[in-house]
């Protein structure tokens, strides 16, 4: 039997994690994350990290296995993502790989792109740049310089504009003129399954997480993280709105309204950047049974 990478993924709060654990207790397999921020141990209520109640006796792995001070990229996690899976298929004939990052998914799915070298110079200059003048500055020259790829990406993380725009800046073509230009032989078949819910029930269920994440302790996680403030990890949705409110630059509500905005425009992000990849085939959480049979792993669920 061919193995098969059963990948779900899919926007925030989509409902992910029920299914992949429901789906996996039948497969009897595990689950490996594809979540960029799910896998520093720091950081748990504002990840919405699933807890050992909803894992269910289900093997997750990349969940809580780094320190924010050992910085994962897409690079490292795909070397390490498939040396996982290649232990896990010597005993499973599907594994499933669920997550909203979708680079992540991308580079075990089909490898990552291969991107030109740029000067460090210029990474330095728009470092300099950053934090003279603020994210937004940058945000409007990429979107000035590679409007495909800023329909997409997540433009509240300062590591992937700068990112972007050093290959525009370096090569004068836009970064996603590099991207999925070949795809890499893997060992296994990847069934691409993407979750989607109506969008005001999607929204609804993103501000009802983040009320739960609140009343969880959330503000008292960012303020244990503020030695840490600077790096990479923590320049996400979920923390990079309640440092401020912790210096005191805005109050609570201004800092919920943040919270909540930026969580459904990340989702919006989301939604939009799998479904341009085009070959995802799109369910709602509780087709589980119908997912199955789209992967031919089993006759029914």
């Amino acid at each position: 039997m061919v193995k098969t990478l059963l990948v779900i993924a899919g926007p925030t709060a989509v409902g992910k994690t029920a299914l992949c654990v429901q789906l996996a207790k039948k497969l009897k397999t595990d689950v490996v994350s594809a979540d960029s921020r799910q896998l520093y141990r720091e950081m748990t209520i504002g990840t919405a990290k699933p807890t050992i109640e909803e894992m269910d006796g289900v093997r997750h792995h990349f969940v809580n296995s780094n320190s924010i001070l050992d910085p994962v990229n897409a690079g490292r996690y795909e070397r390490e993502c498939l040396a996982i899976l290649n232990e896990l298929f010597k005993t499973n004939d599907v594994v499933i790989l669920s997550g909203g990052t979708g680079l992540y998914i991308n580079a075990v799915c089909f490898g990552l792109d291969d991107m030109p070298p740029v000067d460090p110079l210029v990474r330095d200059q728009l470092l300099a740049r950053f934090q003279k003048d603020g994210l937004e500055l940058l945000r409007n020259e990429l979107r000035q310089l590679d409007p495909v790829y800023a329909q997409t990406a997540d433009l509240q993380n300062p590591i992937r504009v700068t990112r972007a725009l050093e290959v525009c800046l370096a090569t004068g073509q836009p970064y996603s003129s590099f991207r999925r230009r070949q795809t890499v032989e893997r060992p296994f078949q990847s069934v691409l399954i993407a979750l989607e819910r109506p969008r005001e029930e999607l929204y609804t269920r993103i501000d009802y997480r983040m009320d739960a994440m609140l009343s969880a302790g959330l503000i008292d996680e960012v303020r244990s993280l503020l030695p840490y403030r600077d790096l990479a990890a923590l320049q996400t949705v979920g923390y990079q709105e309640i440092f401020p409110y912790l210096d005191g630059i805005y109050d609570y509500d201004e800092m919920v309204r943040l919270l909540k905005r930026n969580s459904r425009r990340y989702a919006k992000r989301q939604l939009t950047w799998f479904r341009n990849q085009a070959n995802y085939n799109w369910f709602r959480p509780e087709q589980g049974e119908e997912i199955i049979q789209k992967a031919r792993i089993l006759p029914s669920l």
